[in-house]
């Protein structure tokens, strides 16, 4: 099935899928369980529009390519074109709120980033992310307290709230559009808490976004 991006309540949501612009290491506490360091700025990368999914589908993890790890995070779905954008036009631009996994052959991103190369094919292989349908802006009382919590088979693996975030929302997106234009479609990911972690075949995921969403993902599987 193609992806096309909905509203929770079945309105109609006419914006095409684009690309998914990333932010990484944006959870103190994530950087510490990645041994890794804050480099002072956010780390960006992006998935192609081929990479989006819905969640609600068999979540499929490539094979004979190593460890595929979960991270979930919230998703932003933008919804007027931003370029070189102040503060101030970030919250009338954001068409709704969704969770996403960012899905990482992490075995095949330690490789690429250990030969000094781009890690693209660890993390942007077609449904790569799995996302939610969104709920709407007007919905959300305030981004930066947004509870973020995934089950793996029923066992609490993932529990952060926005507030932790190194680069709150609005100067988050404001630095994304010094670099790329974001247009309508596009979708944004915030970063991830701390808990990610290894899928296998088999595995049930759920997903949940504060009060907003409360998502059963499909089934993992693998091919």
């Amino acid at each position: 099935m193609s992806y096309q991006h909905q509203f929770i309540d079945n309105s109609p949501c006419d914006f095409p899928p684009g690309k998914v612009v990333c932010v990484g290491l944006n959870y103190a506490a994530h950087v510490a369980e990645m041994n890794s360091k804050n480099i002072g700025e956010p780390l960006l990368f992006i998935k192609p529009a081929s990479a989006l999914a819905p969640m609600q589908e068999p979540i499929r993890i490539p094979e004979g390519r190593g460890a595929c790890h979960f991270e979930s995070e919230m998703a932003l779905l933008i919804g007027q074109p931003l370029k070189n954008c102040n503060e101030e036009n970030v919250i009338e631009a954001i068409a709704g709120v969704g969770i996403a996994l960012d899905l990482t052959l992490r075995d095949l991103q330690k490789q690429l980033k250990t030969a000094g190369q781009p890690w693209e094919k660890a993390k942007g292989w077609d449904g790569a992310c799995p996302i939610s349908p969104f709920v709407k802006m007007e919905e959300v009382a305030d981004l930066q307290d947004v509870d973020i919590k995934l089950w793996q088979n029923g066992e609490l693996k993932q529990d952060g709230n926005t507030g932790q975030m190194l680069t709150k929302v609005i100067a988050l997106i404001t630095y994304i559009s010094q670099f790329f234009t974001l247009l309508p479609g596009d979708v944004v990911l915030t970063g991830t808490p701390e808990g990610v972690g290894p899928l296998q075949a088999g595995d049930q995921l759920r997903l949940e976004l504060a009060a907003l969403l409360n998502i059963e993902a499909g089934r993992v599987i693998q091919g």
